[in-house]
C-alpha cells in the first residue's frame, strides 16, 4: 500500500500545482496566514476535501472518474441529490487521514432542455469509450496529466453562454472539464483564535477575500457540526473556439470547520484525530457552495 500512497501523493501534488496557478486567492490566503502567524509552513494546512464536477452521461460522470480514486484506496460513501441544480453527487473517504476527502458531482444531462442536451452531446459525442479504461492507473504521472487534459474540443462562446442561461454548472464544466473545482482548508485544525469559521471568515475579509454569501457567508449543517464557507470563484479570461474570449468563473477556495462529535467531547484537544470529528457532507451546505461559481456571486466581486 505504501507505493499507492506515494502515487496518490504525486496525483494530489499535480492537482494542487495547476489549481494554485489558476486561483490566485490560494497564494493570497496562504501568504496572509503565514504573515499573521496562523501557520508556520504551508504543510501546516490540512486539506479537508477536494471537489470535481462532471457530466453525467454513460461514458463519463462519477462512474468514470471514481475509478481513479477507488484504485488508490478511496471508499465511496454517501449519495447526495441536488434537485434544483439537477445534480447527483457522492463523497469518497481517503485511505489514510493525510489525504483529503473527495466530493464528485455530476450533471444529469437528461433533465436539461433538449437544446442544452444537444449542445453538451455535440462535444461529448467525441468520446467513444470511457477514457479511464485506456489510462494506466498505476502510473500517477499519467493520471495527473489526464486530469489536466481536455476530453473534448474547445467550446464555442455561443454554446457556453446558452448553457449559462439554463445551468451555470453545465457552462462551468463544458469549459473547465476536470480542472479541480476547489480545495478546502480545515479551519478547526488551525491555532486558537482562528480555528472557528466565524474567526477565520473575519480574517479572510480582513485581507480582502470576497466570500460567497449565498445562504449566508457561513453554511451550517442541521446538526450544527459542519460549518462551511467559500471564496467567490476567480474570474479568468477564457479562450473559446474561433479566437473568441470571455471572462468566466474559474475555481475557488473553500473552508470547513468540523466540530467534535458529542461522544468524543471529553478527549483532550491534542489527542483528537480525524475520526473524532463530524465526517461527511451536508446537502444544504453544498447546494450553496456550488454557487461560488455563479454569475450573481461573481458580479458582487467585481463591483
Amino acid at each position: 500500500m505504501k507505493n499507492k500512497f506515494e502515487g496518490l501523493a504525486i496525483i494530489m501534488e499535480g492537482l494542487m500545482k495547476q489549481y494554485s496557478e489558476r486561483v490566485p486567492d490560494v497564494e493570497k490566503i496562504i501568504a496572509g496566514m503565514l504573515s499573521a502567524g496562523i501557520i508556520q509552513n504551508r504543510s501546516d494546512i490540512e486539506n479537508d476535501h477536494i471537489a470535481f464536477r462532471t457530466i453525467g452521461i454513460p461514458l463519463l460522470g462519477i462512474q468514470s472518474l471514481e475509478k481513479i480514486f477507488c484504485h488508490y484506496g478511496y471508499e465511496k460513501k454517501d449519495y447526495f441529490r441536488f434537485e434544483g441544480k439537477k445534480l447527483d453527487a457522492y463523497w469518497f473517504a481517503p485511505p489514510s487521514p493525510e489525504f483529503p476527502r473527495i466530493f464528485i458531482s455530476e450533471l444529469k444531462v437528461e433533465e436539461l432542455s433538449e437544446e442544452a442536451q444537444t449542445i453538451i452531446l455535440s462535444y461529448t459525442k467525441e468520446i467513444k469509450a470511457d477514457p479511464l479504461d485506456a489510462l494506466d492507473l498505476n502510473d500517477p504521472h499519467a493520471v495527473s496529466a489526464f486530469l489536466h487534459t481536455p476530453l473534448w474540443r474547445l467550446p464555442k462562446l455561443s454554446d457556453y453562454l446558452r448553457l449559462l442561461q439554463e445551468s451555470e454548472y453545465a457552462s462551468w464544466v463544458i469549459y473547465n472539464r476536470y480542472y479541480l473545482n476547489h480545495y478546502t482548508i480545515s479551519v478547526h485544525q488551525l491555532k486558537d483564535g482562528y480555528n472557528t469559521l466565524e474567526q477565520f471568515n473575519h480574517f479572510l475579509e480582513s485581507i480582502g477575500i470576497q466570500l460567497n454569501d449565498a445562504g449566508g457567508k457561513t453554511k451550517v449543517s442541521g446538526d450544527g457540526l459542519l460549518l462551511q464557507s467559500s471564496t467567490v470563484a476567480q474570474i479568468i479570461e477564457a479562450a473559446f473556439d474561433n479566437n473568441e474570449s470571455h471572462a468566466i468563473a474559474g475555481s475557488y477556495v473553500e473552508f470547513a470547520e468540523r466540530r467534535v462529535l458529542p461522544a468524543f467531547e471529553t478527549i483532550a484537544k491534542d489527542q483528537r484525530q480525524r475520526k473524532h470529528f463530524r465526517d461527511g457532507f451536508e446537502t444544504s451546505n453544498a447546494d450553496k457552495i456550488f454557487e461560488s461559481t455563479f454569475v450573481e456571486q461573481i458580479n458582487k466581486n467585481v463591483q
